[in-house]
């Protein structure tokens, strides 16, 4: 029995697609009825939990063989840090007590760094707690996902303009799409030839990006002229916020561009394995602009 947990989402839904067509039982963990109809039809077993409560979280992995496991990041949650430490603390000490035979934690770049990280701290606390509660753990780390550019492209397509916190905006960066990233999960909860101890693996796309690479491609996509625009450090705070981000929420992210702006987030050197999706940026935004176009307007 393979858990996913967060199966709705966009990395957990294709894990879970990706492990029923091959054949195995799989139990999708979400927070709702209507998150699981989905994978209810698929023939996945489908288990509500809430991930801050530790006996919801003890029944979803009772008879795991194999668990993937997230530390998702709170949306609207004045103190998204302080939630996820707790949904990391409850996570760990229910594996802890029932371990499974493999666990699979969806962790980002720069996982590795013990401060000055932002939100990505959480995901070096969460890998952190699992090597001590499990045998057998992969630390699947993710470069951005390309999704995340649909936060803006609304705002790009009213203004012409596309906001970007990378700065400059002809510095390069990795970027993976989702679908990817869900796939190489599956396939690495199946890797039967893995020993004991634990692993990385660190996923990206096919090609690093820049935001004017970005600008260029969504201006290609809409066929209207928009350009990048490296948003002022002193606006990020008021940005943040008008994007819906409480103030401690906005500073995790503040940290996490500046320390990546600095060059300090990419693949850890020397330590575990590089693996490259396919997905092209183009594809994920193909399928991102008619939403987005519909906000816009």
């Amino acid at each position: 029995m393979f858990v996913i947990f967060g199966a709705s989402g966009k990395v957990g839904r294709v894990s879970a697609a990706s492990l029923r067509n091959a054949g195995h039982a799989v139990r999708a963990v979400v927070r709702n009825e209507s998150q699981g109809e989905h994978l209810a039809r698929m023939g996945c077993e489908i288990v509500l939990a809430d991930l801050m409560n530790p006996a919801s979280v003890a029944r979803a992995i009772e008879g795991a063989d194999a668990v993937q496991i997230l530390c998702p990041v709170p949306v609207g949650d004045a103190h998204p840090g302080s939630t996820m430490r707790r949904v990391i603390d409850v996570a760990s000490d229910a594996l802890r007590a029932n371990p499974p035979r493999h666990v699979l934690a969806l962790s980002d770049y720069g996982a590795e760094l013990d401060h000055g990280t932002g939100i990505t701290l959480l995901f070096h606390a969460l890998e952190k707690q699992l090597q001590t509660a499990v045998q057998n753990l992969t630390s699947l780390r993710a470069a951005e996902h390309m999704q995340n550019w649909a936060r803006v492209i609304p705002v790009a397509l009213a203004t012409s303009k596309l906001p970007s916190l990378h700065h400059p905006s002809s510095k390069r960066f990795p970027m993976v799409a989702a679908q990817d990233v869900g796939l190489l999960a599956a396939e690495l909860l199946l890797d039967e030839s893995r020993g004991s101890g634990s692993r990385v693996v660190s996923i990206e796309g096919p090609r690093r990006v820049c935001a004017l690479d970005v600008a260029r491609a969504l201006s290609d996509a809409s066929r209207r002229e928009i350009s990048a625009y490296e948003v002022p450090r002193n606006e990020w705070p008021a940005m943040l916020q008008r994007a819906g981000l409480g103030t401690d929420h906005a500073q995790l992210i503040i940290d996490l561009y500046e320390t990546h702006n600095a060059g300090r987030i990419d693949v850890e050197e020397g330590i575990g394995e590089q693996r490259f999706g396919t997905t092209e940026f183009t594809e994920v935004l193909a399928s991102m602009l008619p939403d987005a176009a519909a906000v816009a307007s």
